[in-house]
């Protein structure tokens, strides 16, 4: 399926994001429904150790926004939304590019939309694999991402960055 114009504009200012630009990764694709985001993280002389494998660095840095940003995505501007926990597994050395893909179901939004009906905040657990393009993994992350319905008298992330332009 060929990239749209919202996304193709999405996937560039993710990545010219200093902080994610930093990590060596790229995303290399959105989905239309913005529910799913793809990662490549190669094996260059900035993303190398001493060992001459991936830093483990990187490698969470790479992954470490994807499910917040989607799922901030869905819910709007009514709501914090933030990584509150990560806890990485790493199975071997990354020899070569490594890639993970980051999902959110419709399913899994619906459910946090009812839980934050009936709560203020909640945290939701998300997992990942940053593997080879064989499927190797490398390293399995679990995020805890923490939700939050914004306060009244807090001001909306639109007006936060319209205001200070």
């Amino acid at each position: 399926m060929a990239e749209t114009w919202k996304t193709k504009l999405l996937r560039w200012r993710f990545n010219r994001y200093p902080a994610y630009r930093q990590s060596g990764a790229r995303v290399v694709r959105i989905s239309e429904d913005f529910r799913e985001i793809t990662v490549k993280l190669p094996l260059n002389r900035l993303t190398r150790n001493l060992h001459g494998t991936l830093y483990g660095g990187a490698m969470y840095a790479a992954v470490d926004p994807l499910h917040a940003v989607i799922v901030a995505a869905h819910l709007g501007p009514d709501f914090h939304v933030w990584m509150k926990s990560a806890q990485i597994d790493f199975k071997r050395p990354g020899r070569g590019d490594l890639f993970a893909t980051a999902r959110v179901s419709d399913h899994e939004l619906d459910e946090i939309r009812a839980a934050l009906t009936r709560d203020a905040k909640l945290d939701r657990v998300f997992k990942l694999n940053l593997a080879t393009a064989d499927g190797e993994v490398s390293a399995h992350f679990s995020f805890t991402v923490h939700i939050k319905r914004r306060g009244k008298h807090e001001p909306a992330m639109s007006d936060v960055v319209f205001a200070s332009r």
